[in-house]
């Protein structure tokens, strides 16, 4: 076939490059430039080639056995899932990518805790995509979201204790829940008592050394107390878990718990 139609072919099919034996530099370079992707048919493209084949598609990378700093730079800034196509990316590319994405984690063999972190606070969900994650790792992706829980295999108890204390929901996200848990999940949010089970009995008397333990504490969170005085599973009418809580903090609570009682009452009067 004449050259002229042969180029006439690959402006309008790029693929065509596959079928035409021996093809020329300018048949190659005309290739890429319509379609980077091209470039997985060349053997022994030139850089110029290469430069050509992600300038047009970054994803041509994958098929760049060398490429240069400036070409993977260029792949990665055009989309965080390029990274995948760069083999053993240094700090500085998985970064770019990371800034886009945390979920760009997932194309990291081993990434170091800076790494990590960056990646969780790009994005919460980026954990499911770390094998074992830190301690500190967890404690922040759970500080953002308590539903990062749920991707943890194996959360410390800080991590737990954070989710808990962050939205009582988290709960849901605990394994092997049993009592002691239970209380301490209670001492860090309250209103966790909502998801008490049949197969979790606590008592009245535990639940009132929890209480008393947060309560008089001087540095009990507002929240906290707040929460405890409007929680509807604990009521002095309630036929669950009756308490006078107005009376359990004037006999138990800090000042600064008492304070928040008084203007809590006067809020709902």
């Amino acid at each position: 076939m004449e050259k002229s139609k042969l180029i006439e072919m690959l402006k309008n099919n790029p693929y065509a490059l596959a079928y035409i034996d021996n093809p020329t530099a300018e048949m190659k370079l005309l290739a890429v430039k319509k379609n980077g992707l091209a470039l997985q048919y060349i053997e022994q493209p030139t850089r110029e080639m290469q430069a050509a084949a992600v300038d047009n598609n970054a994803r041509a990378i994958q098929f760049i056995k060398n490429p240069t700093e400036a070409m993977m730079i260029q792949a990665v800034n055009a989309g965080w899932n390029n990274l995948q196509y760069i083999k053993n990316p240094t700090d500085t590319l998985v970064k770019l990518a990371i800034n886009q994405a945390g979920w760009a984690i997932k194309y990291v063999n081993q990434p170091s805790e800076e790494l990590q972190l960056l990646a969780v606070r790009k994005n919460y969900d980026a954990i499911r995509f770390i094998k074992e994650p830190s301690e500190n790792v967890q404690e922040e992706a759970v500080k953002i979201s308590y539903d990062a829980l749920r991707y943890i295999n194996s959360p410390t108890h800080q991590a737990e204790l954070i989710a808990i204390k962050n939205n009582e929901r988290a709960i849901r996200f605990i394994n092997d829940l049993d009592k002691n848990k239970m209380l301490r999940f209670l001492k860090a949010n309250i209103l966790a008592i909502q998801y008490i089970t049949k197969e979790i009995e606590i008592t009245k008397d535990e639940l009132a050394q929890v209480l008393k333990e947060a309560l008089s504490n001087e540095a009990v969170e507002e929240k906290y107390v707040r929460d405890y005085l409007n929680c509807s599973t604990i009521d002095k009418n309630s036929d669950l878990i009756p308490m006078d809580k107005i009376m359990f903090i004037y006999q138990y609570g800090s000042k600064k718990a008492k304070k928040i009682a008084v203007d809590e009452k006067l809020k709902i009067k």
